[in-house]
């Protein structure tokens, strides 16, 4: 999936954005994504995690804001991604 293009929806005002998955990895059953606005380089970054359930039709994310959390994870694609410092 590294490197892969996505569409994502806004539910509330159903604007589209795509953005780039740069990785992605699994924490305590849940799955995240490191995505980017940009491909290489500087860029926005956000963490999503999957909160859909098995019986939801479309993968339904959200934006990664518990500070906990949200460290926990970063470090996670930190030692996946070697090269690449996230800095939320």
């Amino acid at each position: 999936m590294n490197n892969e293009k996505l569409t994502f929806t806004f539910e509330d005002s159903g604007e589209t954005v795509e953005f780039y998955v740069l990785e992605q990895t699994k924490v305590n059953g849940y799955s995240y994504l490191l995505i980017a606005d940009s491909k290489e380089g500087d860029g926005e970054c956000m963490i999503l995690k999957d909160t859909s359930s098995p019986k939801d039709e479309d993968s339904i994310f959200e934006i990664v804001d518990n500070d906990v959390e949200l460290e926990a994870v970063r470090k996670v694609f930190e030692e996946l991604l070697e090269d690449v410092d996230i800095e939320m």
